[in-house]
């Protein structure tokens, strides 16, 4: 006999799960510990799993005709580290219950989303054409839905939910994300005679020092303007040895493709080359969409501040409408002490049913 999601029970068992991105088996146990739970409340549907073994998926859909439109809710299990687990008020990874709230490490980003929408595909109408996707390192770029976008672009999609946290409000939207490591070369010398050298982290000291006046960023009205953040340098092995590479990964914010960042750094003397990490386009549903006028939540006039797996899906879902919506607080993600309200996610629960339920009429 099938049975419903236990909600409360479910997001405190994947809280307190570690889902680190990048380890696959965590991750692919967390896959399979939600799949169980959705089949066993609703075995009519179907599961198809990724076989990539570093990025993986699982994709759950009705046994509706081919043709119907599909809704589809894309979720991602991975989350960032807890890092220094000493500075939280409580274990990151306990899952406690308290003041109507479930605190730890994902609980806002976002399984609790992953949870709602779980529970509420779970208890649709078997003849609603729904489809369901879970993947893997999303913090790192969008890995798993990379891996899974080929098993996306065989459904008929309709409309696309992705549960990110936005307190239960719908976001139309959010910049796409162009991540660069630049490369310099040098000459290595000793430490004491640097003019025998030629020191490669000065050169990416310099161009950092034109970037912030001359680097091309653009705007775009409704998703603003680009930014970029320098996050990581390297270079050098011991003080007393001119370095003869050095490396910067930045962080761009898109608005547009990013090719004019691109060749910005590509055109600056000192840089012998750059590759690229991750490159995601920018995301946005007009306001005034039919299905988005209809949808039982409010909408947000500004976009998210972070980048989500609709990038990915956007280009296999062709002009159906993608909306960044569900529970959890955006500021507590990554953060210390991170946390979900559970009338939140019993909110959410609610709200993706009543859209389910008028998608299957």
């Amino acid at each position: 006999m099938s049975r419903a999601v236990d909600a409360v029970d479910l997001l405190r068992e994947l809280v307190r799960t570690p889902t680190v991105s990048g380890d696959a088996a965590a991750q692919r146990a967390v896959l399979g510990t939600i799949a169980d739970a959705v089949l066993a409340a609703a075995p009519h549907l179907q599961r198809r799993d990724g076989t990539d073994r570093d990025q993986p998926w699982t994709l759950l859909t009705s046994p509706a005709a081919p043709d119907r439109p599909r809704l589809l809710l894309a979720c991602h299990v991975d989350t960032v580290p807890a890092a220094d687990p000493g500075s939280w008020q409580r274990d990151p990874f306990s899952a406690e219950l308290d003041g109507g709230r479930i605190w730890g490490r994902g609980g806002s980003d976002m399984k609790a989303g992953v949870v709602a929408s779980a529970a509420a595909v779970a208890a649709a109408d078997p003849g609603t054409p729904v489809a369901l996707l879970l993947t893997s390192d999303e913090e790192t770029g969008s890995r798993g839905a990379a891996a899974a976008v080929g098993a996306v672009a065989e459904l008929a999609v309709g409309a696309v939910v992705v549960p990110e946290a936005t307190g239960n409000r719908v976001v139309l939207g959010h910049k796409g994300a162009l991540w660069l490591r630049v490369r310099a070369e040098g000459v290595a010398a000793h430490g004491s005679t640097p003019e025998r050298g030629h020191n490669a982290l000065l050169d990416l000291v310099a161009v950092l020092s034109r970037a912030g006046e001359h680097l091309p960023l653009g705007t775009e009205p409704f998703l603003g303007r680009e930014t970029w953040n320098p996050g990581v340098l390297r270079s050098g092995t011991v003080p007393n040895v001119v370095p003869d590479r050095a490396e910067l990964v930045v962080d761009q914010r898109t608005v547009g493709t990013g090719q004019q960042l691109r060749t910005w750094w590509e055109q600056q003397p000192e840089v012998a080359g750059i590759d690229v990490l991750v490159d995601l386009p920018p995301v946005r549903t007009p306001a005034d969409d039919p299905w988005v006028t209809g949808l039982p939540a409010a909408v947000e006039r500004t976009p998210a501040t972070y980048f989500t797996d609709a990038s990915v899906l956007t280009g296999v879902t062709g002009r159906a409408p993608i909306v960044v919506w569900g529970p959890g607080t955006p500021a507590v993600m990554h953060a210390v002490d991170e946390y979900v309200e559970l009338a939140e996610v019993h909110q959410a629960v609610t709200a993706f049913g009543d859209v389910l339920t008028r998608w299957g009429r």
